[in-house]
């Protein structure tokens, strides 16, 4: 399948969005064909939904548990075993190379080995050719660079999976995966640099270049940690929900916009975006949080560890919360499935019953007290 860099020179002007690629989430319940997201309107998800964090789950290279190092993240292989189970959507990081590529990559750089010296290049920094050649390649008997990672506390490891596979472009996950699953598609922008309007509004449209020639009728959720560039999407484009992405205090950032979910929401409402992933740890710091997104009529999502762990996700599915970010896909979406699913035809409420966890709203009041405790430990 052949490649090729968009330049800007070639994406039209994305405020007037071809009708063929008029795509929006659920577009069946929610939106028709054609239909467009007003500013103000109320958004609302059709249910509560299970997103496989890039894709069956990211790679944590020091775990001891084998299902963070089961099968190489943001990677065709990786969306479409996700895609195996019952989710809704697979989230990725998509980045643009210097040619003008979108290209789905996590980290901020790419670190590798040549003649017993680590070096590293950034993502951003390499055209389309050099970023494929990291990893395991297509082509027979062709050998790509050797792929390392850095840990949070500064290791370098060998980025070594059970199953690998080679990295791809936003373009191949659309040709490639299966299209019945849906994509979060995170804009991915580095936490350490000022970006200047211009430049988020040239890969912006690049990238929307790339979604609107070959999303078809896959839903399309956009989210990014890039305050600006999560308001910008929403300005260049009315087909797709944008989401702001925040840690909600649980880090802080020299951007005070980042830092709360109070300001989450200023950005949501200035903006015209239709809600918020926030870290689950910083929602279960604040569940207060919720209905004031709620009230603003903002939809919630959330991401982080805790996600994996089904009574967490049950707690969020009672406190009104609109799906998870997860890694444990299997686990999750069939726990998901069991907890909330609809009752059968037939089927006893005693038996629905016993497939649930149930709490009584004293019950659940005492936990929500008890979870911001619980978190700081």
């Amino acid at each position: 399948m052949a490649l090729k860099a968009v330049h800007v020179s070639d994406v039209p002007n994305l405020d007037q969005v071809p009708e063929n690629a008029s795509l929006s989430l659920y577009s069946s319940t929610l939106f028709s064909q054609g239909s467009e997201l007003n500013r103000g309107a109320s958004f609302r998800m059709p249910k509560f939904l299970v997103i496989g964090h890039r894709g069956h789950g990211m790679n944590v290279l020091q775990s001891s548990d084998p299902r963070m190092k089961a099968i190489k993240e943001n990677s065709i292989l990786s969306f479409n075993s996700a895609a195996k189970f019952p989710i809704d959507f697979i989230e990725f990081d998509v980045q643009v190379t210097k040619d003008d590529c979108p290209v789905i990559f996590h980290d901020d750089v790419i670190l590798s080995e040549e003649n017993g010296t680590v070096y590293e290049k950034r993502a951003t920094d390499l055209s389309l050719a050099e970023f494929l050649s990291y990893g395991p390649q297509r082509e027979a008997g062709k050998e790509g660079k050797c792929l390392l990672r850095k840990t949070k506390d500064g290791k370098i490891l060998k980025w070594n999976v059970e199953t690998d596979d080679s990295l791809c472009t936003l373009q191949e996950a659309f040709q490639k995966v299966d299209p019945s699953v849906g994509f979060n598609i995170e804009l991915k922008f580095d936490d350490n640099i000022v970006y200047q309007q211009d430049h988020l509004i040239h890969v912006l449209q690049v990238i929307l270049q790339v979604v609107f020639e070959y999303a078809k009728d896959r839903p399309i959720l956009f989210s990014s940690f890039q305050p600006d560039a999560a308001q910008h999407v929403r300005k260049l484009q009315n087909n797709y929900p944008v989401f702001f992405l925040t840690n909600g205090g649980t880090e802080l950032y020299s951007d005070v916009r980042r830092n709360s979910l109070e300001e989450a929401i200023k950005v949501c409402l200035e903006g015209g975006l239709q809600g918020i992933v926030s870290e689950i740890k910083a929602v279960f710091g604040n569940p207060g949080a919720v209905p004031k997104i709620k009230e603003s009529k903002l939809s919630l999502l959330t991401y982080g560890k805790l996600n994996n762990v089904p009574e967490a996700v049950y707690m969020q599915h009672l406190m009104g919360i609109d799906g998870v970010i997860v890694d444990f896909v299997k686990e999750i979406s069939q726990a998901v499935f069991d907890m909330i699913k609809p009752a059968k035809a037939g089927g006893s409420e005693e038996d629905e019953a016993k497939s649930k966890l149930q709490f009584s709203q004293q019950e659940l009041s005492f936990l929500l007290k008890l979870i911001p405790e619980l978190i700081q430990h």
